[in-house]
């Protein structure tokens, strides 16, 4: 009887043993290998955070003491940074995105037309680039004017919103100026047809 007792306490012994070695490599892995969570990680726009990529360009109201006249929206291309300027020495500054290089520009031109979900029909030029593209897309929630489109002078260029909003911040467009859909649709309630646009190249 004891020393059926002796066998079996040596044998738990020996099975304890071994489990706690089987174990140790899991252990050793487990701290090295990604957990569950790793790979769904938070979204940066959880709850009422900022669109991924566009964080450190949120509208703001900053001082403003330059030369155009309130009501002037102020694009500075280098800076990526679009300024609608207010009438108590300060700007709305907004975050853009910008024409890739060979695509910049500069100058005065004014808005001659204001579209809320336009459609897009790609110019000769960017079909001869993208002669995928369709030749037409009506407005809508995929079409990349996004939500709102201000036209400036009788060039093609516009201010509008976008379907990609981690490019705001990028030189990535064919010389218009992208906004995220909340920003554009800000802007455009503050303008009117006739109001000034001064692109700083």
């Amino acid at each position: 009887m004891r020393l059926t007792m002796r066998l079996k306490t040596m044998a738990a012994l020996v099975l304890g043993a071994a489990l706690i070695a089987g174990s140790a490599p899991a252990m050793a892995q487990s701290a090295s290998t990604p957990s569950f969570f790793s790979f769904f990680p938070r979204p940066s726009n959880f709850g009422n955070g900022p669109v991924k990529g566009t964080s450190s360009i949120r509208r703001q109201t900053v001082a403003y003491n330059g030369p155009y006249k309130p009501g002037t929206i102020v694009v500075n291309t280098a800076e990526r940074r679009l300024y609608l300027v207010q009438d108590n020495g300060t700007a709305l500054k907004y975050g853009i995105g910008v024409g890739r290089d060979g695509f910049r520009w500069g100058g005065i031109k004014t808005i001659t037309r204001k579209a809320e979900w336009p459609g897009w029909t790609p110019p000769p030029q960017m079909l001869q680039r993208r002669p995928d593209l369709p030749r037409y897309m009506p407005g809508g929630i995929d079409n990349p004017l996004g939500a709102r489109a201000m036209y400036l002078g009788s060039t093609l260029y516009r201010i509008h919103g976008s379907n990609e909003p981690e490019t705001i911040g990028q030189a990535v467009s064919s010389g218009c100026f992208r906004m995220t859909n909340d920003d554009v649709t800000d802007l455009y309630d503050r303008v009117k047809v006739g109001t000034t646009v001064v692109v700083l190249n």
